[in-house]
C-alpha cells in the first residue's frame, strides 16, 4: 500500500488520542492521529515522524500522522494500514491459491475482516496490527481489547464447526525477532489466543517493509504463545 504525498516532522505532544502537535517545516501543526491506541513508547517528544498531507480544505487538520522513527526503526502506526496491506497480500497469493476473496464479511452474528475459499473450504480471517516492540520482540495488544477477545472466540467457534479460521498479526515494521501475546496487559486475550490455536485457528504473523510512504507485508514471524 502507498501514501502520497508525505512530509517529515518532529513530534511535540499528543493532547488526546485523536490529535498530535507536530513541527512541520518550522511551524507547529495539529495532525490527525490514525491510531487511537496508547503508542506511548512511539510518541516521545522530539521523535521524527512522517505525515500524510491530506490537502483537503474540508478537513479540520491538514495532516495525518502515519510513521514514527524509533531507535533507527521506521514503524507505521496507521491503524487502517494492516487491513489494506493484508488485502494486497492475500490477493497476491500470500496464503496460496484462494478464491472469492471478500472484505468485511458477515457470518452469523459476526463480522470478519476477510473471507475466502481455500481448498474448497469457506475461511474467515481477522487482522491485528502490531506496533508494540521492545528490542525486536513484539507484543499484542498494547491495551486491553474486549473486541479482540470477542474476535478470537468467534474464530474458535468457526474452527470447531469445520470452517477455516485465521488470525493474521501484521507487524508494522521490519526485522523483528518474534511476537507474543501481551499477557501482562491483557491476559484474557492471551488465553483466548491459546485456546484458538488449540481449536485449529491458524495463528500467523508477518513483518512489513516500511518506508515513509509504503507498507508491504514481507516475511513470516514466529508467534510464541
Amino acid at each position: 500500500m502507498e501514501y502520497s504525498p508525505m512530509v517529515p516532522g518532529r513530534f511535540l505532544s499528543r493532547p488526546n488520542r485523536f490529535i498530535a502537535h507536530i513541527e512541520i517545516g518550522g511551524r507547529e501543526e495539529i495532525c490527525h492521529v490514525k491510531n487511537t491506541g496508547r503508542c506511548r513508547e512511539l510518541l516521545q517528544p522530539g521523535t521524527t515522524v512522517w505525515c500524510l498531507d491530506a490537502a483537503s480544505p474540508a478537513r479540520k487538520t491538514q495532516y495525518d500522522l502515519i510513521c514514527v522513527e524509533k531507535a533507527g526503526r521506521l514503524i507505521n502506526m496507521d491503524s487502517q494500514a494492516p487491513n489494506k496491506a493484508a488485502g494486497e497480500w492475500l490477493s497476491a497469493g500470500g496464503l496460496g491459491v484462494i478464491e472469492n476473496l471478500r472484505s468485511e464479511t458477515t457470518q452469523g452474528n459476526s463480522r470478519f475482516d476477510f473471507s475466502f475459499t481455500k481448498d474448497g473450504k469457506p475461511c474467515f480471517l481477522e487482522v491485528k496490527g502490531v506496533t508494540l516492540e521492545n528490542n525486536g520482540v513484539c507484543a499484542f495488544p498494547d491495551a486491553p481489547t474486549e473486541r479482540g477477545v470477542k474476535h478470537l472466540k468467534e474464530l474458535t467457534a468457526l474452527a470447531k464447526a469445520g470452517y477455516g479460521a485465521y488470525v493474521l498479526f501484521v507487524i508494522q515494521m521490519a526485522d523483528v525477532k518474534y511476537l507474543h501475546p501481551n499477557d501482562a496487559t491483557d491476559p484474557a486475550f492471551g488465553d483466548a489466543l491459546r485456546e484458538a490455536a488449540r481449536a485449529g485457528v491458524q495463528i500467523l504473523a508477518m513483518d512489513c517493509k516500511v518506508t515513509p510512504n509504503t507498507m508491504i507485508l514481507n516475511k513470516p514471524v514466529t508467534v510464541k504463545l
